[in-house]
């Protein structure tokens, strides 16, 4: 049965879509569905899934693979990316999981800077990078028609029930494994384990964390010019407390003309561009707005 929230969202569901992304923006653009209204498509599957910088999203049946149109007609910054990871960091399907592997001395579910949701487990000392548990990622695009913005798409692909099979062409070289829900339950070892809700319960919550994000995103663009940034500084701290990467040694990578320059530091947070700022050994702060970032073993 069609949800009470889905349904005032404009809710369509596929069996199989090419990318939910890439089929809400052409009828958006091809003004096939009205650009002054919210749309949320949904797909049990996806043929040819995206995620940043053109990578593949892997896209077995199982999974949530969902799509939220939202009319919006200012810029857009990378701070949204980073709203909806912590919204959906704390939908209740993740604050759940979260208490229990935080009960069992286990790592939380995070948000990795600058548009995925997971975890850093520690791995063993003869590993110089450690892997991250992909269990979300987020890709955001602008609509527009007629070069006007029209507003965004906000994509959200998230490992339930199937853990995808990265390739070559998936990875890229990062260096991150896919896990899912079912994965992480099984982590978790406790008698009073909740099933994992069912996918229109997950299409309700990301959608819910998906709305909220834009609000807050919004709150805070109008407030920029303030003295005291209310929202933003609130929002600071709701990453703080739900960011992988706190502390820990990272080497983020940048290409520029076909050459590699490599940062390395201690992650300390994001400014408030959304920029992740490493601590370096001389104690200035690197502010990063780009690049490839690994996570080094300091065991």
């Amino acid at each position: 049965m069609l949800s009470s929230l889905l349904s005032n969202l404009n809710h369509r569901h596929l069996t199989s879509s090419v990318s939910t992304n890439s089929e809400l923006i052409a009828d958006i653009e091809a003004g096939t569905l009205d650009g002054d209204k919210v749309h949320l498509l949904t797909a049990q599957m996806q043929s040819g899934g995206r995620g940043q910088h053109q990578r593949s999203w892997q896209s077995p049946v199982g999974n949530v693979y969902l799509s939220l149109y939202h009319p919006y007609q200012a810029p857009v910054s990378g701070l949204l990316s980073l709203i909806v990871g912590v919204k959906l960091a704390t939908m209740p399907v993740i604050e759940t999981i979260n208490e229990q592997l935080i009960t069992q001395n286990l790592t939380p579910i995070g948000v990795k800077w600058a548009n995925d949701l997971g975890f850093y487990a520690q791995q063993s000392v003869d590993m110089p990078v450690i892997p991250f548990s992909k269990l979300a990622g987020i890709l955001i695009e602008p609509v527009l028609r007629d070069g006007k913005m029209l507003g965004v798409v906000i994509g959200v692909g998230l490992n339930v029930a199937t853990t995808p099979t990265l390739t070559a062409k998936t990875a890229e070289g990062m260096s991150y494994q896919a896990i899912s829900l079912q994965d992480i339950k099984q982590l978790v070892k406790t008698d009073n384990n909740n099933d994992i809700p069912s996918l229109i319960t997950l299409y309700e919550q990301v959608s819910d964390a998906l709305l909220s994000a834009m609000t807050c995103f919004a709150q805070i663009a109008l407030e920029r010019a303030s003295i005291n940034p209310h929202y933003l500084n609130d929002f600071i701290q709701q990453f703080e407390a739900v960011d992988a990467l706190a502390d820990l040694k990272v080497c983020v990578t940048q290409t520029h003309r076909a050459q590699e320059h490599k940062i390395i530091g201690h992650a300390c947070g994001i400014d408030s561009n959304g920029c992740l700022q490493l601590r370096q050994d001389d104690a200035s702060i690197c502010t990063i707005f780009t690049g490839r970032l690994d996570v080094i073993n300091e065991v």
